[in-house]
């Protein structure tokens, strides 16, 4: 392939679902404008000059990474729920499971929560990351269903020579046995404020930084709502900055049940907790989200 399809963000939906389940990604220019994206360089920038470079080959040792995103910052509404983030990631991981219980044969669909979420910030001198399938925390198999949708939003400029993410198109159809070779990924090359979408199964990696600029990638996953998150969101992000979402970010961040039973608090929706501070009929339980009083504030 000569690259990946780039679209607008009004593309129509089943368009770029098409465009991902053929690819394994796309290219969606200007995903978010310029008022988001100036509001979060201002929430991260502080994290993000504090952060040491990492120390190991792997993540890089001119490499700066800041999590817990969502402690971080009330502004990633519309990164997240972008509807050609959010949307295809729905359409392609929410489809039903059929299961018996007795003698009814029934369907569940799946919920699908937030997983890791980092900023990247690649500096003069880092190399290129090994290629990689993210689906491999959950030890997937390929081909198979798709469990992870993820996005890389461009908060800078992404070239070839500063180490735009390495992709390689179509690799979500190859077998476990087949191996990456760094000749076959090419280099994402996108405008700060767009965004690079792609399938768990498809191998990528951060590319080679040869110039005096840094590279500055925010990447957010989303899985399955029946698999363990990446990142824990409980402990990232403290109750007060989740309630300074709206539910379906909440709901995102894991306060949600997946059917057909997990993730229940008191055999409940979690939500309940999360917003009231007690499950009804319960009449809460002392020192367990406590409800805030406070005005929630977004500073960590």
């Amino acid at each position: 392939m000569a690259g990946l399809v780039r679209v607008r963000p009004d593309a129509d939906l089943d368009e770029v679902v098409e465009i991902l389940e053929r690819d394994g990604g796309v290219i969606v220019e200007d995903l978010v404008d310029a008022g988001t994206l100036a509001s979060l360089w201002a929430d991260f920038q502080p994290a993000l000059d504090a952060c040491a470079y990492g120390e190991d080959w792997y993540n890089g040792t001119r490499t700066r990474r800041v999590s817990s995103l969502f402690a971080r910052t009330t502004h990633l509404t519309p990164v997240v729920t972008h509807p050609l983030y959010l949307g295809p990631a729905r359409k392609i991981m929410q489809k039903p499971v059929p299961m018996w219980i007795g003698k009814s044969r029934v369907e569940m669909t799946p919920t699908i929560q937030i997983s890791g979420t980092q900023l990247i910030q690649l500096h003069e001198g880092q190399g290129k990351q090994p290629l990689h399938r993210d689906d491999a925390l959950h030890l997937r198999t390929h081909p198979g269903a798709t469990s992870r949708v993820q996005i890389m939003v461009a908060m800078s400029e992404f070239t070839a020579e500063n180490g735009g993410t390495m992709v390689i198109p179509g690799s979500h159809h190859w077998d476990d046995e087949r191996a990456p070779q760094a000749s076959e990924a090419l280099p994402t090359v996108m405008s700060a404020g767009s965004g690079l979408i792609w399938l768990g199964g498809v191998y990528h990696g951060g590319g080679r930084n040869t110039t005096s600029t840094p590279r500055t990638g925010m990447t957010l996953a989303l899985d399955l709502g029946n698999l363990r998150q990446e990142e824990n969101q409980y402990l990232a992000v403290p109750r007060e900055s989740v309630l300074a979402y709206p539910e379906e970010v909440r709901r995102l961040l894991g306060y949600d049940r997946c059917p057909p039973g997990l993730g229940w608090y008191e055999m409940e929706d979690p939500y309940l907790l999360l917003e009231d501070g007690e499950i009804p009929g319960l009449g809460g339980i002392p020192g367990v989200l406590a409800p805030v009083k406070a005005p929630v504030t977004a500073d960590v």
